[in-house]
């Protein structure tokens, strides 16, 4: 997701999940190719497997980027054939190229021949008027011609005209059954799903249709919800971890980061839904948001919104045991 997914982000759900596939916000190959690439492609270690989303469609460039992305060690390139932006529409990339599979198929091609990892498309079910079932499936018959085999199906329409991206998240309906029937038609390709999936039950729930599940916005509102994913997705025999546990691990990576001269509100931002639900998680947001962006802020910060969530969780518990005993 642009402007969300960054190195920060990825590194905080890490600490949440040790087995989620992470992906980067889209980059373009423009910015890839002759922008500040450390700044745009760097990432801690230990964020392990993660994917680099690439917007264009040129295919010598989409086959440079990918080799720069595959030396900075991602495990994985996709590009993106989803995304209704105007921004990305005015480049000729994102969801406007599911118009044109041939070309899509081209580019992936390219990137396919160009790296040793795998190569990915993550598309919508069509565009505009077209009929989902044909475009879906032409889109994904010419990349597997190229070489693809895995797809991430945003499973809604996006209307490039007359819908503004937040709407193209939520205004065309969602057809969950046509990605599962791609999937029971094409069983040898590796399908997962996309597109208003709002928690790890529902996750579970198109798990049995399809191999994967991409949890989006719903991920970075409420990115407690990653605490539960390696036990109950991935069957590891570990005890969830908690939004507190969470702010522990991440703390180390707050301090290395302010060290080498990050802002501490660049890094807490994706933190603001971590408590999402619980006592104090409006104190949370307010001390972050508010103190977080002053000039010279530092972990202290942190530790603040924390105590006052803390402070809120034992008052709450305490009224329990008080209405208990009465």
């Amino acid at each position: 997701m642009m402007d969300w997914s960054d190195r920060h982000c990825r590194s905080l759900h890490r600490v949440l999940s040790s087995r989620a596939l992470l992906y980067s916000e889209m980059v373009t190959t423009g910015a890839v190719l002759h922008g500040d690439r450390e700044r745009l492609l760097g990432y801690a270690s230990d964020q392990h497997p993660v994917a680099l989303q690439l917007g264009g469609s040129e295919p010598a460039d989409l086959a440079v980027a990918a080799r720069i992305g595959e030396d900075y060690g991602y495990d994985e390139i996709n590009l993106n054939v989803g995304c209704p932006s105007d921004r990305v529409q005015s480049g000729r990339f994102g969801a406007c190229l599911m118009r044109e599979p041939d070309l899509v198929a081209e580019c992936m091609a390219a990137m396919a021949h160009a790296v040793k990892v795998p190569v990915t498309v993550k598309c919508r079910i069509g565009v505009d008027d077209q009929d989902p079932e044909e475009a879906l499936f032409t889109l994904v018959d010419r990349c597997v011609a190229a070489g693809v085999t895995t797809f991430i199906v945003h499973a809604r329409k996006a209307w490039l005209q007359g819908l503004s991206p937040k709407e193209n998240r939520d205004v065309p309906p969602l057809d969950y059954p046509l990605v599962y029937r791609l999937k029971r038609e094409r069983p040898d390709l590796t399908i997962s799903i996309n597109g208003g999936v709002p928690s790890v039950d529902a996750a579970l729930e198109h798990l049995q249709h399809v191999d994967g599940v991409m949890l989006g916005r719903a991920a970075y509102h409420e990115a407690g919800l990653l605490g539960a994913v390696d036990r109950r997705v991935f069957g590891l025999d570990l005890p969830d971890v908690t939004p507190f546990e969470a702010v522990e691990r991440y703390r180390p990576y707050i301090q290395a980061n302010l060290a080498e001269g990050w802002r501490l509100a660049g890094i807490t931002r994706h933190m603001l839904g971590l408590f999402h639900g619980l006592p104090g998680a409006r104190a949370w947001r307010r001390i972050l948001t508010v103190e977080g962006v002053a000039e010279g802020a530092g972990i202290e910060v942190v530790d603040k919104a924390l105590e006052a969530v803390r402070r809120a969780v034992e008052e709450r518990e305490q009224r329990a045991v008080e209405a208990a005993a009465s």
